[in-house]
């Protein structure tokens, strides 16, 4: 998160540079609502991570309580259980970390580069809100990830507290955050290009090979994984759209009066929808 407040920063220290634009933003931002909202966002991610850092261990009667149990599984995640693997927990740390930087090739396009501050401020407020909903939930939740169930693995590893953050995947949930505000951004400042469904494809499958590598490594189950996916999706994807311009929006709604033919007044409001 460090790189992109440094990022931010630096854009910031630029606006009067960036003031005279010559290409017009698909978004707004407004200081008020957007900086109370990110710094609440910001807030909110500290104090999830206080309680996860305030999390007991397990005991040992608790351990052997969650894995007598582990018939009470639903269908969709009983699967899972016992999955342990260090290679593909490695491995999910790559696509991972190279979501991140994935909005910041957006930059390299004109259209965006002319609104660089901009651009990154949504980007860190989306990423704000996923991270404090993950951690806030992560914190107040306790499921054993799938490796506590694997009694190959050691009593540390299975006792600890981190063992107790399965719900849900907060790797997948920034990935998706991350590739989907990229997607979005890149087709709201270039609606006509011909790479739109490339640039997708990659926000869609990125997020997916990272929930698959959580899933054999044993961090995560399905549900966590499918939730993960969902919420840090909707927050890349709708977070831009709610910045989008008014006169970009596809809802809108306006005032009409008028008279009938017979000489009857009348108002209301027309709603009108932009595609």
């Amino acid at each position: 998160m460090k790189i992109f407040v440094i990022a931010l920063i630096i854009a910031l220290l630029n606006f009067p540079v960036m003031a005279q634009q010559k290409s017009v933003s698909p978004y707004e931002w407004k200081w008020t609502r957007d900086g109370i909202w990110t710094v609440s966002a910001l807030g909110a991610s500290a104090y999830g991570l206080s309680i996860i850092k305030n999390k007991d261990d397990l005991t040992q009667t608790e351990l052997t309580n969650i894995v007598n149990n582990q018939n009470n599984i639903n269908g969709l995640d009983r699967w899972a259980a016992g999955n342990n693997s260090d290679n593909a927990r490695a491995l999910s740390d790559i696509p991972f970390a190279l979501s991140f930087a994935a909005p910041l090739v957006l930059l390299l396009d004109d259209e965006v580069n002319d609104h660089t501050a901009q651009v990154l401020g949504i980007y860190l407020e989306s990423m704000a809100t996923t991270g404090a909903l993950y951690t806030i939930t992560a914190g107040l939740a306790n499921r054993s990830r799938p490796y506590v169930y694997d009694t190959d693995n050691s009593d540390f590893k299975r006792l600890s507290k981190n063992g107790q953050r399965s719900f849900y995947s907060g790797h997948v949930a920034a990935t998706a955050t991350a590739t989907f505000f990229t997607a979005k951004a890149f087709q709201d400042f270039n609606p006509d290009s011909a790479g739109i469904p490339y640039v997708w494809a990659g926000a869609i499958v990125l997020p997916a090979a990272v929930g698959y590598l959580r899933l054999e490594a044993g961090e995560h189950f399905l549900t966590d994984v499918l939730l993960g996916y969902t919420l840090g999706a909707l927050a890349g994807y709708y977070i831009p759209e709610l910045h989008k311009r008014k006169d970009d929006a596809k809802f809108g709604f306006s005032p009409v009066m008028g008279q009938t033919r017979f000489g009857d007044t009348y108002q209301g409001f027309s709603v009108n929808y932009t595609f």
